[in-house]
C-alpha cells in the first residue's frame, strides 16, 4: 500500500503503486505471478504514461477514453472498489486524515482493512 500527498493527481503514482503489487499465487506450479493480467481504469488515468506504465509490465489496459467512452462499462468492477472504500470511510479515523505522518497512517488504514476482511469473513462463516 502506498500513500501520496493530497495535492498529487492519482494517475502520477500509477507505476510505483503497480511495482507495490505483491506475487498472486493462482494455484499453479512453478513462480507465482508478479502482476495482474489487466488493469480497469477510469478516464482519470487515460494518459499515454499509463497505459505506457502498464504494457511495459506486462499488463493490458481497461482506460476508459476522455471524450470517446463511457465509464459505465467500468460500473462492475469499480463497484467493488467503490463499496470497499465506503467501508473504510466508517472509520471516521481514515476519512478524515489527522495523523501528520504517513507510517501511522498507513498502519491505520492496514488495521481498517483487516477489519473490514474480518468482517467479511465473519459474515461468511
Amino acid at each position: 500500500m502506498l500513500t501520496g500527498p493530497a495535492n498529487q493527481h492519482d494517475s502520477q503514482m500509477l507505476a510505483s503503486v503497480l511495482d507495490a503489487i505483491p506475487a498472486l499465487r493462482n494455484g499453479r506450479r512453478g513462480r507465482p505471478r508478479q502482476r495482474p493480467d489487466k488493469l480497469h481504469a477510469d478516464k482519470g488515468y487515460d494518459y499515454r504514461r499509463c497505459r505506457r506504465a502498464c504494457r511495459t509490465r506486462g499488463i493490458q489496459p481497461r482506460i476508459a477514453r476522455r471524450g470517446v467512452e463511457s465509464s459505465q462499462r467500468l460500473g462492475p468492477h469499480r463497484w467493488v472498489v467503490e463499496r470497499t472504500h465506503a467501508w473504510l470511510n466508517r472509520m471516521r479515523r481514515l476519512a478524515v486524515r489527522y495523523e501528520r505522518r504517513a507510517d501511522i497512517y498507513q498502519a491505520f488504514t492496514t488495521l481498517g482493512c483487516a477489519l473490514v476482511c474480518s468482517r467479511q469473513f465473519r459474515r461468511f462463516c
